[in-house]
C-alpha cells in the first residue's frame, strides 16, 4: 500500500512539473541550448587540441563548413590541408587575445538561452509549422555576426564584446559600436532566422526605400513584440534625445518623404540614407536617427496591426501587401 501511495504520488508531481513546462497552449518550453562551438574553436587553436579539432568536424560539420568557406573563406572542407590553414588563421596573436577575452566573457549563457527558449516558444505558438533552429556560438574573427543555414543558427561572440572594448576601436567606427554588445545577441538571432524564413520576394534593383523599409519593418516588429521590448525605440537602441526627436517627427517625416517621392524611390543611395548606422541627411536641422528606415517601417506597421484586429504575426510575416501598410492613417 505504501509503495502505491509513492507510486501515486511520484506521477501526480511529474504531471505537476509537465504542466508548468507546457506554456500557452500547450506549446513546450523550448529548452533551446546554446552549443559551444567556440570552446572548441578555442581548445583546437590555443591549445592545440586534435581532439578539439576532430569534434569541430564530426559534431559540427554544417557549422565548420560555413564557418570555413563562407564566413572566413577560407577554402572547402574537403582541402586536404584545411585544418591547418584553419589553425594558422586563427594562430594570429590579436585573434589569439580576441579568443581568450571572448571565453571569459561569455562564461555562462544561461539568461540568453532563457531568452532564445521563450523567444521562440512564443514564435512557435503564433507559427506551428516554423522549424526551431539548432544554435551555436562561434568566434568569427571579427566577420559576420550571426549566420543561418536551414536549421541552423549561429551567432559570433566576438562582435558582441560590449561598445567599450578595446579592440574595436581599430576596426570600426563609432556609430557602429553601439550595437555590439552582449544585449543585441537575442534580437540580432531572431531578426536574422525570420529574414532567413520569409526572405524577401524582389529582385535587386527593383526594391523601391518602401519596399525595404516596410519588409523590415515588419520583421523587426515581430522580434520587438517576442522579446517584450517597452517600445519600437528601446529595441532599436534610441538615446533620450533620438526618443523625442521620434516622437515629434514620424508623421511630419512621412509626410515629407511622400510629397517627394522618396518611398517608390529604388535609387540605392536613397535607400542606404535611410537604412544605414549612420544616416547621411539632416532633417530640419538636426541628424535623424539611425536605421530610420527601421524605425519608420516598424512604426507604419504598428499603426496598420492597430487599424486591423486580428492580424497576427504569421499573416503579417506572409504580406507583401507595403502599399497597405504604407496607406496608413496617423
Amino acid at each position: 500500500m505504501i509503495r502505491l501511495l509513492c507510486l501515486l504520488t511520484a506521477m501526480l508531481v511529474f504531471s505537476a512539473c509537465h504542466r508548468d513546462r507546457q506554456k500557452g497552449g500547450g506549446v513546450p518550453d523550448m529548452g533551446i541550448k546554446v552549443a559551444r562551438y567556440d570552446r572548441l574553436q578555442y581548445e583546437a587553436v590555443v591549445m592545440n587540441s586534435f581532439t578539439a579539432m576532430q569534434r569541430m568536424n564530426l559534431d559540427f560539420p554544417r557549422a565548420t563548413k560555413l564557418l570555413i568557406e563562407d564566413v572566413l573563406g577560407l577554402g572547402t572542407v574537403s582541402d586536404p590541408n584545411i585544418n591547418e590553414r584553419l589553425c594558422a588563421f586563427y594562430a594570429d596573436s590579436t585573434l589569439l587575445r580576441l579568443m581568450a577575452e571572448v571565453e571569459d566573457r561569455f562564461k555562462d549563457m544561461t539568461e540568453l538561452e532563457q531568452g532564445l527558449s521563450d523567444g521562440f516558444r512564443r514564435l512557435k505558438e503564433e507559427i506551428p509549422s516554423l522549424k526551431i533552429p539548432r544554435v551555436y556560438a562561434q568566434i568569427s574573427a571579427l566577420n559576420q555576426s550571426v549566420v543561418v543555414a536551414d536549421s541552423l543558427l549561429g551567432f559570433s561572440l566576438d562582435k558582441y564584446m560590449g561598445a567599450d572594448y578595446p579592440l574595436y576601436k581599430r576596426y570600426y567606427y563609432d556609430y557602429q559600436l553601439r550595437w555590439m554588445t552582449p544585449e543585441r545577441i537575442l534580437p540580432d538571432c531572431f531578426m536574422f532566422y525570420l529574414f532567413s524564413q520569409y526572405p524577401f520576394g524582389w529582385m535587386p534593383g527593383r526594391r523601391s526605400l518602401q519596399d525595404v523599409i516596410l519588409y523590415r519593418g515588419k520583421v523587426n516588429w515581430v522580434v520587438c513584440h517576442l522579446l517584450d521590448y517597452k517600445s519600437i525605440e528601446d529595441f532599436l537602441g534610441y538615446t533620450e534625445e533620438e526618443k523625442e526627436w521620434c516622437k515629434a517627427n514620424l508623421k511630419k517625416m512621412w509626410e515629407w518623404m511622400k510629397e517627394r517621392n522618396l518611398p517608390a524611390s529604388t535609387d540605392p543611395m536613397v535607400i542606404r540614407a535611410f537604412t544605414h548606422a549612420d544616416p547621411s541627411f539632416v532633417f530640419e536641422g538636426v541628424k535623424v536617427p539611425p536605421y530610420l528606415g527601421s524605425w519608420l517601417g516598424m512604426k507604419l506597421v504598428e499603426i496598420y496591426l492597430k487599424q486591423h484586429e486580428g492580424l497576427g504575426m504569421s499573416a503579417l510575416l506572409d504580406t507583401h501587401d507595403f502599399p497597405a501598410i504604407a496607406d496608413v492613417k496617423f
